[in-house]
């Protein structure tokens, strides 16, 4: 099995247009806002894998809270088998509107890991 890559991250908070403005100026990050969401997507930067890893800022009861998601190929068979190593689906498959198929699934230690189908 090949190793599978992480292909976003969330970044959560209380404050999201603070979060942006922190963002924004430390690392340079362009943001491109939807209001209707509640979410504002991260362009991939410079320098790095020639696609880059893009994320999100957003607000969460949760937060604070930093969240990956890894590539697979297949979400249903991922989280039974996260299921039968101790973890367990924290979010089953959902169809995001006007983008990816998208899982969450908690380690055995209790952290959030979301999945993105390939």
């Amino acid at each position: 099995m090949s190793a599978r890559p992480v292909v976003h991250f969330e970044i959560h908070g209380k404050d999201p247009a603070k979060l942006h403005e922190f963002y924004q100026t430390l690392f340079g990050w362009k943001l491109d806002h939807n209001p209707a969401m509640n979410y504002a997507m991260i362009e991939p930067g410079i320098g790095g894998p020639e696609e880059g890893v893009g994320g999100g800022i957003t607000t969460s009861p949760g937060a604070p809270l930093v969240t990956i998601y890894v590539q697979v190929l297949d979400l249903n068979q991922t989280l039974k088998q996260a299921g039968e190593m101790g973890g367990a689906t924290v979010m089953p498959p959902m169809d995001v509107p006007d983008g990816p198929t998208i899982a969450q699934m908690s380690d055995p230690e209790g952290n959030v890991i979301g999945l993105v189908k390939q």
